[in-house]
């Protein structure tokens, strides 16, 4: 299927193939008939993306700022490839989108195939989205009409926050397309509406709806006048712009103890005098309504009771759907043009350039196919690889995929041959980047492939559970980015299927393979003695996460100190030569599993001992990992896998280059066992036992947390068999 994608690195606004979406709990899978092209959002998404350095850098300066901390704690190097890997990732364009439901995934029952819905899915023939986003378009509502529903619900959100009352005179600043949806909204509220533009076009469509249209020129000397000098009740501004004046303006035109609600995009910076003499109110408008960028609403389906929350996003959808089937919403004169899908750049050439033939644009909508083609999975070359071969298929094209993964098999030389991902547009991305043969929305097409030996995941942690599973199931090896499982049952599933396939099973605990590390252990010497006296600190200066990030999810992420930390602990397993037999949790202030900042004091089968501090709460400025070494009268520090300082030793003082937490050296070995199978896969890789220690680790630290006690780890409790 096409969708339509903005390259954030070259400008370039492109049509793509890619396979279409999975469905999955909670989501609607849409067939898409009408896309409505959302002018000031789109324009300036296209302006950004066509925009140099410097404009790129002068519009995010908060982003500046986090690069300079990450070029003093990383080096230089690996920051410009992280900000080369944002700009790699394609911006899906458009939020307006009509269609036919497909499917509907779990837990979705008030949807069914056929019927039509809008949604905020992008501009593409086909879009998954999740349920509270949809709303059922009533019979008497065309396709065409009801691409404006997302639209018209951010201009209402904004009247709801302003509160109008019948007769109050409200000036909306910006007659674009959502400032001509809000002027009508507030008409049909009972208000008196004065739209304020340079463009006469746009004023002479605001006239035809029965609006007050004047030139901002003369803006706030005309509300004055036309309120006896006292100024509006309240200022919708729906414009979008850089400048700071709007604000003023509206500030000026208002009455004392008015109202200023901000839908657009402008500049804020505030004169305090403006407000200071009237006291007047400012508030920001977030976007379709209540729930908006909530992931329990949106992701989850978690509703908000009508009693206490009147006007949700999805009811404000509800809300613009009936007024466009009784005609008290007007939409058809906005529309400039009606254009296929593959038309697109006449209407982008159209909205940057306003002598484009065609006139000025207000609403241009895209029109779909609806017998196009839509697979599941998309061949991008005809490389084929044989039944006997060692191909790899990777479920999971996210940010660690992009940035460390896919680069470190290239640098291998693996041959990946499919890479799947729910969305398809990640997948197709990197398929073409890293010359792989294919892209999949069904990670089943990897565990059905009999040419694919091994199965890599690197999807969001609940998952990897369920995935590993399926895949030693379908008799594949598997190499599971951390953690293993994030609940108990489930890391005991994966144990026994493990046993039933004798398939191979390791994670991507990849810092034991660091050069930095390897020297560590040559250089404490591999005795059992030497072990038994040594201490290792490992801390993680994390950094925090936003509090609704899905890390923090204990469903999702599994928590931030099991979901990450367990890095430390297998460096330190590997560091001590044993495995961990007892663990206890201390985390700061009162215990919560999804706790972020905690110290794990853990107790070896050999007599070692290890501190592992993940803390959330220190400064980005400061390197993000330290370890640790004593033992013997010696002590090894390790800063930020950038520097290692031996003390006490002999013949080693110092070893320092690039940073390298082991990802290479980890996919080289991974490699190398695939492409001879007479290595066993313990000589290079973790063993599984060792995965699941670490991984039994920190589901007894979360126990440990509980009971506030020592909680001990024995891998020999979820098997009688020993594990490969």
């Amino acid at each position: 299927m096409n969708q339509l994608i903005q390259d954030l690195r070259t400008g370039e606004t492109r049509l793509i193939e890619v396979p279409i979406p999975a469905v999955g709990p909670g989501q609607v899978l849409i067939r898409t008939r009408r896309s409505l092209v959302s002018p000031g959002t789109e324009r300036m998404l296209v302006s950004f993306g066509r925009g140099n350095w410097l404009d790129k850098a002068w519009q995010q300066p908060e982003r500046v700022k986090q690069v300079l901390n990450k070029v003093r704690t990383d080096g230089l190097r690996p920051t410009l490839e992280t900000v080369f890997r944002k700009l790699d990732q394609p911006l899906p364009l458009g939020y307006c989108n009509v269609g036919i439901v497909l499917a509907v995934g779990e837990g979705v029952t008030d949807l069914h195939s056929g019927q039509r819905v809008v949604s905020n899915g992008p501009h593409a023939e086909a879009v998954c989205v999740a349920r509270n986003l949809v709303a059922a378009i009533p019979d008497a509502v065309s396709d065409d009409d009801a691409a404006f529903t997302v639209m018209g619900a951010i201009g209402l959100q904004g009247i709801r926050l302003l509160n109008p009352t019948l007769g109050e005179t409200v000036v909306v600043i910006g007659l674009g397309l959502i400032g001509l949806l809000t002027a009508q909204l507030l008409r049909l509220n009972g208000c008196r509406v004065i739209g304020t533009d340079v463009n006469e076009h746009r004023l002479t469509l605001a006239r035809q709806f029965g609006i007050t249209a004047i030139n901002a020129t003369d803006a706030v000397s005309t509300v004055l006048a036309r309120t006896d000098n006292v100024g509006a009740d309240g200022i919708v501004i729906t414009a979008s712009t850089r400048h700071d004046k709007l604000i003023a303006q509206a500030a000026q035109m208002s009455r004392k103890r008015g109202r200023i609600v901000l839908v657009g995009v402008v500049g804020l910076s505030l004169n305090r005098s403006d407000f200071y003499a009237k006291e007047l109110t400012f508030q920001v408008s977030c976007s379709y309504g209540p729930g908006r960028y909530d992931p329990t609403y949106e992701q989850q389906g978690q509703d908000y009771p009508l009693p206490f929350v009147r006007w949700t996003e999805n009811r404000n959808f509800q809300a613009i759907l009936h007024l466009l089937g009784t005609k008290q919403l007007l939409v058809g004169p906005l529309i400039s043009e009606v254009v296929r899908l593959e038309a697109y750049q006449r209407v982008y050439d159209r909205m940057n350039d306003p002598k484009a033939s065609g006139g000025p644009m207000v609403a241009s909508l895209f029109r779909y196919t609806e017998s196009a083609p839509l697979e599941s999975t998309l061949t991008l070359n005809e490389r084929y690889v044989s039944a006997g071969s060692s191909a790899i298929g990777l479920i999971g094209a996210g940010n660690f995929a992009a940035s460390t993964l896919l680069p470190a098999l290239k640098a291998a030389g693996a041959s990946v041959k499919t890479i799947a991902s729910a969305n398809g547009l990640s997948a197709t991305r990197l398929a073409q980047k890293f010359a792989i043969a294919r892209s999949t929305t069904d990670y089943q097409t990897i565990l059905n492939d009999p040419a694919i030996s091994l199965c890599i995941i690197a999807t969001r942690h609940n998952s990897h559970a369920r995935l590993t599973i399926d895949a030693l199931q379908a008799g594949k090896h598997v190499f599971v980015e951390k953690p293993l499982a994030i609940y108990a049952p489930e890391l005991a599933e994966i144990v026994s299927a493990q046993q039933v396939s004798e398939r191979f099973v390791t994670v991507g605990f990849n810092r034991r393979f660091s050069p930095y590390v390897q020297k560590m252990k040559a250089l404490v010497g591999g005795a059992a003695s030497h072990m038994t006296l040594m201490n290792v600190v490992a801390t993680m200066n994390a950094g925090a996460v936003p509090p609704d990030s899905w890390l923090h999810n204990r469903t999702v992420g599994g928590g931030r100190i099991p979901g990450e930390a367990c890095h430390l602990v297998d460096l330190i397993t590997f560091l001590t030569g044993s495995r961990v037999a007892g663990v206890c949790l201390n985390t700061m202030g009162p215990f919560s599993e999804t706790a972020d900042s905690a110290s794990l004091l853990l107790r070896y089968e050999n007599g070692a001992t290890g501190v592992v501090n993940y803390f959330a709460n220190g400064s980005t400025s400061y390197a993000k990992e330290r370890v640790e070494v004593y033992t013997q009268g010696r002590t090894l520090i390790l800063d930020n896998f950038r520097q290692l300082t031996g003390y006490g030793f002999q013949n080693f003082s110092r070893m320092t280059g690039r940073q390298d937490k082991g990802h290479a050296e980890q996919f080289r070995r991974l490699v190398a066992w695939l492409s001879n199978p007479n290595i066993r896969p313990n000589e290079l890789l973790i063993p599984f036992a060792d995965c699941v220690n670490a991984t039994q680790t920190m589901l007894a630290a979360l126990q440990s947390g509980r009971d506030k006690r020592w909680v001990p780890v024995d891998t020999n409790s979820l098997t009688t068999r020993h594990l490969r």
